[in-house]
C-alpha cells in the first residue's frame, strides 16, 4: 500500500511558491480520499502530499498565496486535526 499521496494542479503564472507542513491526525488511505477534494479544490494550492508513515502524519503543501491559516480551515472543516510545524 502506497502512504505518501501527492496530488498536482496546474496553476499558471506561478510567480512565489511556498512550501508549509503541518501535524495532521490523516493517517490512511480513508483521510486522505477524504481531503482530497477539499484541498484540490482550494486556489492557491500547487501540490500537497501526506506522509502517513510519519508519525505526526506529515501534510506538506506547496502554495502559490493560500495564507497557512486557509489551510488549517480547510483540513479542519474535512474533520482533522492540524498543527502548523
Amino acid at each position: 500500500m502506497n502512504s505518501k499521496h501527492t496530488t498536482f494542479k496546474n496553476i499558471k503564472n506561478t510567480k512565489y511558491m511556498e512550501t508549509i507542513q503541518f501535524k495532521t491526525n490523516i493517517n490512511c488511505s480513508g483521510c486522505i480520499a477524504k481531503v482530497t477534494p477539499k484541498l484540490n479544490d482550494a486556489k492557491g494550492i500547487v501540490t500537497w502530499k501526506v506522509d502517513t508513515e510519519n508519525p505526526d502524519k506529515i501534510l506538506t503543501v506547496e502554495t502559490d498565496n493560500l495564507p497557512k491559516e486557509s489551510i488549517i480551515e480547510i483540513v479542519q472543516k474535512a474533520g482533522f486535526t492540524i498543527k502548523s510545524l
